[in-house]
């Protein structure tokens, strides 16, 4: 079968699925993406687009979205117009990310192929990000802001056949009219391969030692260190876990910009806001801030941890809370719904209100102090994914099974 993959950050989502496709062999398979560094992926053609125009600060507020949307549409559809043209090649079906508007256009190109969309997120006033927190309260602009967001997705059900959201919680938070369109499935995890590892070692660079697993580590790991995804609670209750626990270490893995939600105020951002907050109060010497990390590092990281915390506000579930279930981690994280939809409080991990840094802090001490007492979540966490979310058993028949129901009989492929 000929596959033509879109997201403007290869592979994005789709890592799993492309690279199980190219490996059975048999299908031609095309990736479109503006990331100028993305990784060589064997038995992939890789073809970078540029988006056609983008919004500049005199763009009017409620336009600029769609404004950037539609130059990658169009961007994104004269490259796919030039890999017919130019290299003879047309797809049997179109899988990519909606959020940008890469497909936008995709079906002037090709009325007559298939295209599955990925719906990542709407944005309404209540249930997400938005008014989520107190200290940042909606203006009177805010609804008229968010609405014109959705503009892109809203397009975008007409231009697929079938759109796929990875979870209930991001399912929902679209319109109802939406949901008979959309399949939910989780883009998978190699839960094979994200496995606990109680003999593994971690040299950190200002040690003299080692770390193993007899080590009290605590873990943070978020793509950014931003509110969106709890950084400044986290901080707050440092100060109270390694006060209780003087032997405890911190690891911390994110870099210092933001993916989502609003900027810090602070000139060297949140991370610099943060220590000014806390920093009197805190040990420096027992944390370490490792920046973005290698992946092999980032497993390393979690398998070595005794208690691993995961914040988030209402919002797309990280990858990282799955891959970190799969690795068998203890997990304190915030009492949301889309954690509320992989985790259940005491049997496969343990939630918290989002705000109290308190409690948060005293959830951790407690897993610290008494490790035996919460070791039965690991190996349940571990299950839960395995069971739920396993890429080859539960989620890669689910994809196939959908892109077989678009495409004629004889390009089907069969179901693992």
């Amino acid at each position: 079968m000929n596959f033509l993959f879109v997201h403007q950050n290869m592979p994005g989502q789709y890592r799993e699925l492309v690279q199980w496709l190219a490996a059975r062999g048999g299908h031609k398979i095309y990736f479109l993406t503006q990331r100028k560094n993305a990784p060589s992926l064997n038995g992939i053609e890789t073809r970078l687009y540029k988006t056609h125009r983008s919004a500049t600060k005199e763009s009017y507020g409620l336009s600029r979205v769609w404004e950037e949307a539609t130059g990658n549409g169009f961007g994104a559809a004269l490259a796919a117009k030039e890999l017919e043209t130019k290299e003879g090649f047309k797809p049997d079906i179109v899988i990519g990310h909606v959020g940008w508007g890469e497909l936008t256009f995709i079906k002037q190109i090709w009325p007559d192929v298939p295209v599955i969309g990925l719906f990542e997120f709407y944005y309404n006033l209540g249930g997400g990000l938005v008014g989520f927190d107190p200290d940042e309260p909606i203006s009177d602009h805010t609804p008229f802001l968010m609405q014109a967001r959705n503009a892109v997705p809203l397009a975008n059900i007409e231009t697929v056949d079938m759109g796929h959201c990875p979870t209930l919680w991001q399912r929902d938070q679209f319109p109802s009219s939406f949901h008979d369109r959309m399949y939910v499935c989780h883009d998978g995890i190699r839960t094979d391969k994200l496995r606990p590892n109680p003999k593994v070692t971690l040299g950190l660079g200002r040690l003299g030692r080692e770390l193993t697993r007899d080590d009290e580590v605590i873990t943070y790991v978020a793509r950014n260190l931003e509110k969106a995804r709890g950084f400044h609670v986290f901080m707050r209750a440092l100060p109270g876990i390694l006060k209780e626990r003087p032997n405890a270490r911190v690891l911390i893995v994110g870099g210092n910009d933001t993916s989502y939600g609003g900027k810090s105020k602070h000139r060297a951002g949140m991370r610099a806001e943060m220590e000014a907050e806390v920093g009197a109060d805190i040990d420096w010497d027992r944390v370490h801030f490792l920046g973005q990390v290698p992946y092999p590092d980032y497993q390393k990281i979690i398998q070595i941890s005794r208690c691993h915390i995961y914040l988030t506000m209402p919002f797309v579930l990280s990858w990282s809370l799955l891959e970190s279930m799969s690795m068998g981690a203890v997990i304190v994280a915030s009492d949301v719904a889309p954690v509320r939809e992989a985790i259940t409080d005491g049997e496969t991990g343990l939630l918290v209100d989002f705000f109290d840094h308190n409690a948060i802090a005293s959830r951790v001490v407690d897993v610290l102090a008494r490790p035996e007492e919460f070791a039965h979540l690991r190996q349940a966490a571990r299950d839960h994914v395995i069971k739920k979310y396993d890429f080859l058993t539960r989620c890669l028949p689910q994809h196939i099974a959908q892109i077989n129901a678009l495409v004629p009989r004889g390009k089907q492929i069969e179901i693992p």
